[in-house]
């Protein structure tokens, strides 16, 4: 006695139809995810929005500085959407920011400036690679 079916038995076309694929249909294609770097790169630009908008409801910055956010949150977005735009945007971004916080490390000699601006030049390393921006539509 045999547990699974014979070759005479099976529908070829019935057990793609199962599936939920026709005979002549073509799967629908993937969306494509971002890449992981990228991903990390766009949440970074929003803590930094969010960070900024705090800044400017307690008073600390100027409220200019919400255009700022408005930037950086439109980067985060599009990032995660791979759209070229939004990497020209966060390109722009992390590049400024990596050096207004190299500007603020010659000021004052600070570890945290420092910090911050290797953290930016890094991002900003990782999104002119060749691969990243290929992924880029």
């Amino acid at each position: 006695m045999t547990t699974g079916p014979t070759p005479d038995s099976q529908d070829p076309a019935g057990s793609q139809e199962q599936a939920g694929h026709s005979a002549g249909a073509t799967p629908l294609p993937l969306r494509r995810m971002p890449m992981p770097g990228a991903a990390a790169i766009a949440f970074y630009l929003l803590l930094i929005a969010a960070t900024t908008v705090t800044g400017v409801v307690q008073g600390h910055f100027p409220p200019l500085y919400l255009f700022f956010s408005m930037a950086f949150i439109t980067a985060g977005g599009g990032l995660l959407a791979s759209f070229r735009w939004a990497w020209s945007l966060a390109l722009a971004a992390v590049f400024l920011l990596a050096g207004y916080w190299a500007w603020t490390f010659s000021l004052q000699h600070t570890l945290p400036a420092a910090v911050q601006g290797l953290f930016n030049l890094l991002f900003f390393l990782y999104l002119i690679r060749p691969e990243v921006r290929a992924r880029m539509r």
